[in-house]
C-alpha cells in the first residue's frame, strides 16, 4: 500500500492590520543600551502590514504626542516610539484610533507591561 504524499503550500497575503500594539512601561535600562535608543520612561512596540504603514504610524506618533522614534523599519513593518508612559500610551492609541476609523485597518488591543 502506498502512502499517498501531500503538498501544501501557503501564501502569506498581510491584510491591512495592526499586528502588535505593547507599551512596556520603565523598561530596564540595558533595552535602550541594546537598542541604541536614548532612556526614556516608556517603550511603545507596534507592527502594521501592510509595512509601510509605519510611515503614516510614525507620522501621527510624533503629532500626536511628545514622543521620538526609535526605529521605524518600512520593510518589516516594525515601529518603536519613546516617551513618557502617558504620552507613548496617546500616540499608540491615536495610531490605532486613525488608522481603523480613517484607513479602515485592524486594530490592536494596546498591551502593557
Amino acid at each position: 500500500m502506498s502512502e499517498e504524499k501531500k503538498r501544501f503550500i501557503q501564501e502569506f497575503v498581510p491584510g491591512k492590520q495592526i499586528t502588535l500594539s505593547h507599551l512596556i512601561a520603565n523598561p530596564d535600562k540595558d533595552m535602550f543600551e541594546k537598542l541604541g535608543i536614548e532612556e526614556a520612561g516608556a517603550l511603545g512596540i507596534m507592527t502594521l502590514t501592510p509595512s509601510e504603514t509605519v510611515i503614516i504610524a510614525g507620522d501621527l506618533a510624533t503629532k500626536a504626542a511628545n514622543v521620538r522614534i526609535g526605529f521605524l523599519d518600512r520593510f518589516t513593518g516594525s515601529l518603536v516610539i519613546v516617551g513618557s508612559v502617558s504620552e507613548v500610551d496617546a500616540a499608540m492609541l491615536e495610531i490605532n484610533r486613525f488608522l481603523a476609523e480613517v484607513l479602515s485597518y485592524t486594530p490592536s488591543n494596546i498591551t502593557k507591561s
